[in-house]
């Protein structure tokens, strides 16, 4: 695609985010607990005479589960119909289901074939699968009415228990020590793998276990399993998260502030820019928050934005955050499934789903008028169950409401685009200037009036997030090299007139100079000002001066391929 629209423009957004295991439409400041290790576990709890029943937990993401039954017919006769009955302990619940008709009575579950697959041939299988929530296990299966492991003359055997939680010991730059508490089983533990961000990397007899040949300075996140005589694998204990000593003395990305970043679902086209770039440029180890832009806001509710590049486009191998190609029948495709795996690879990274932005706006006034019934759309849709572990929050991109209110986690202050070729004579300026300067064309057109008028109104300062673009803006026709210069037009862009992405900028029209904290160039009869990593880390001193909660910056893809103005945010932080 040659072209993308402009949705760029934000000035205030409300972030809630998850607090414990619920996520929420409305103040609160606790984050939610790094991804869950993705594992799949068997335990037969198996079938009639002639026919055993199989449960899988096929994957696990902390707030949700994918189970599947699987009937095999074990006899010499074809199966005309089958129904599975299971119970699961309070708390534990299934909900949608596929390829079977699933009814619940409290907490007994009943499920039917449909009527394509209810004929089972000698020595063949059929699956059905359901999303469920909760971490119980099925028990008093049934298969036609009779025990789903074929009866008392086949016993059936249960998987072992969930080890404990592992905690973490001697870490250095390269390695780590795990240690767990044990786990039970009816007929006795033979191993454990050890799970290292969903995958296994080792299979051990004893309770430790020490990871060598890591990365310094890099997140981890750690889960064991157990594996019984009969090597069935038990459930998955719960995940720890470790960073490696140096690579940077071992800090948290920004330190104690907020570094985010808009990752949007339309660059997946014409700029060719994925979730793997965020790895390849080394850009998620210096984040803490992602905002995906954008959801869309239509008849008073939140809704998807681009249904193709959020859950439906498969990545081949070589794309995939984790090298893992998507298959045609897996239930998450596309950026929400890179984001997932991007989480478990980098634990620390907090994922907020924004909505509206400058092309969908448009709702947010209609959604106004019942806050209660959006607010509960905007639950409703992060919280579907194929995609429920992967935000952790929302992000309101109203562009832009009269007034709000104080009960937002912080705001995005976007304290760039004060200038701009809309006005086509000039007189040049730069987008972002940080402080005023002589000559400015509009007086209060800069960060820190900004961020003063904010707090004027009372809110406080660890409540405000600096923006910083990571795109110039430009004019062509102009002689002069300062600011304040006349222009006939528009320079032209790669996307669009006026605006080009920093990493094009620096190398097809470096810098000249330096006005009111930010970079302007002057090449040929074209004038662009942009943030550099050298004003940026002025940008994020001031900031820090400030008090501020931190920074973030639109958008990923004007980045370099190795992430300079995403490291000079992180440095400058710290």
């Amino acid at each position: 695609m040659s072209t993308e629209t402009p949705r760029r423009r934000s000035r205030l957004r409300w972030i809630p985010v998850r607090s414990g295991r619920s996520k929420v439409v409305a103040g609160l400041t606790a984050l939610v607990v790094p991804l869950a290790a993705m594992v799949g576990l068997a335990s037969p709890a198996a079938a009639a005479a002639t026919a055993t029943a199989t449960y899988t937990k096929k994957s696990d993401w902390g707030s949700g589960f994918e189970g599947q039954w699987t009937v095999k017919n074990t006899g010499t006769t074809a199966l005309s119909s089958w129904t599975i009955e299971w119970d699961f302990p309070s708390g534990t619940a299934a909900g949608s289901a596929w390829d079977a008709n699933l009814t619940k009575s409290g907490n007994h579950y009943t499920a039917k074939n449909l009527s394509w697959n209810g004929t089972v041939a000698p020595g063949a299988s059929i699956s059905f699968g359901f999303n469920g929530t909760g971490s119980g296990s099925p028990t008093g299966c049934k298969l036609n009415g009779a025990s789903c492991d074929g009866g008392p003359n086949v016993p059936g055997d249960n998987p072992p228990s969930a080890p404990g939680t592992p905690t973490t010991s001697d870490v250095t730059n390269t390695s780590v020590k795990l240690s767990w508490s044990a786990a039970t089983d009816d007929k006795g533990v033979k191993n454990y793998d050890v799970l290292r961000d969903g995958a296994k990397v080792a299979t051990v007899t004893g309770t430790t276990y020490t990871n060598t040949g890591l990365t310094a300075g890099t997140d981890y996140s750690y889960a064991v399993q157990a594996r019984d005589t009969a090597d069935q694998t038990g459930p998955a204990s719960g995940s720890v998260s470790v960073r490696t000593t140096g690579g940077g003395g071992g800090e948290q990305p920004g330190g104690d502030k907020v570094n985010l970043g808009y990752f949007t679902n339309w660059g997946v086209y014409g700029r060719n820019y994925h979730v793997k770039n965020l790895v390849t440029s080394g850009s998620a180890a210096k984040i803490t928050h992602i905002n995906y832009a954008f959801g869309n806001v239509q008849n008073g509710k939140c809704t998807i934005g681009d249904s193709y590049a959020d859950y439906d486009k498969a990545y081949t191998a070589d794309q995939s955050v984790d090298g893992v190609a998507d298959t045609w029948d897996q239930p998450l495709r596309g950026n929400f499934n890179q984001l997932r795996k991007l989480k478990a690879k980098y634990p620390h990274i907090k994922v907020l789903w924004s909505f509206g932005g400058w092309t969908w706006s448009g709702g947010f006034p209609q959604a106004a008028q019942n806050p209660a019934a959006f607010a509960q759309s905007c639950y409703d849709l992060v919280e579907d169950p194929r995609w429920a572990d992967v935000f952790d929050g929302i992000d309101l991109d109203w562009e832009y409401p009269n007034a709000c209110g104080l009960s937002m986690d912080w705001y995005n202050v976007m304290t760039y685009d004060f200038f701009g070729a809309w006005a086509a004579k000039g007189p040049t300026a730069p987008h972002s200037p940080l402080t005023s300067y002589a000559g400015i064309p509009q007086q209060g057109f800069t960060s820190a009036d900004a961020i003063a008028k904010l707090k004027a109104q009372g809110v406080p300062a660890k409540k405000l997030l600096l923006g910083i673009g990571f795109y110039g803006r430009g004019w062509t026709g102009v002689t002069q090299a300062a600011p304040g210069g006349t222009a006939t037009g528009a320079a032209p862009g790669t996307y669009e007139a006026g605006i080009e992405d920093y990493k094009v900028l620096k190398n097809s029209c470096p810098t000249t100079g330096t006005i009111a904290g930010t970079a302007y160039a002057h090449c040929g009869s074209n004038w662009w000002s942009y943030d550099t990593p050298a004003t940026i880390g002025t940008k994020m001193t001031w900031a820090k001066n400030q008090g501020l909660g931190g920074a973030f910056f639109w958008e990923f893809s004007g980045d370099t391929a190795n992430g300079e103005l995403v490291t000079a945010m992180d440095s400058g932080l710290k």
